[in-house]
């Protein structure tokens, strides 16, 4: 993320260059802007671990309940996904290496980590909003 924020900063400064020396502005006048995210998805996310740590993934990878992973039905595999809690705000990026989740109503399910980061481990359930960040 801060790979491709630093290339559109170095693009804007670039194509500035020729307009700063008559206008007097500086590269360092020029802010890079983040663009924006779709919204790909709203619902409710869980969480899965135990049982299913050092099993094999739908991708073929094993399932480490410690990493910042994610099973999702359609995703492609490798996709990075902007998971916010709705009810705390706090957010997490995952990676899709998994299938999932098979409970009607949910959208994501999460690894223990990013559970536990965006505040959902110990609600079990929570109403998300999923955005496609790569």
């Amino acid at each position: 993320m801060n790979r491709v924020l630093g290339l559109l900063f170095l693009a804007a400064a670039l194509s500035c260059l020729p307009s700063c020396a008559s206008s007097k502005k500086s590269a360092k006048d020029v802010v890079a802007v983040e663009p924006k995210r779709k919204t790909l998805q709203t619902g409710k996310a869980s969480w899965y671990g135990g049982r299913w740590h050092g099993r094999l993934t739908a991708n073929g990878e094993r399932y480490n309940q410690n990493s910042m992973t994610a099973a999702h039905k359609t995703l492609r595999f490798g996709t990075k996904v902007r998971v916010t809690n709705l009810w705390t705000k706090k957010s997490c990026i995952v990676r899709v290496n998994n299938r999932g989740p098979y409970v009607k109503g949910r959208v994501i399910d999460l690894s223990v980590a990013a559970a536990k980061e965006i505040g959902s481990y110990w609600s079990g359930v929570v109403p998300v909003k999923l955005e496609v960040v790569q």
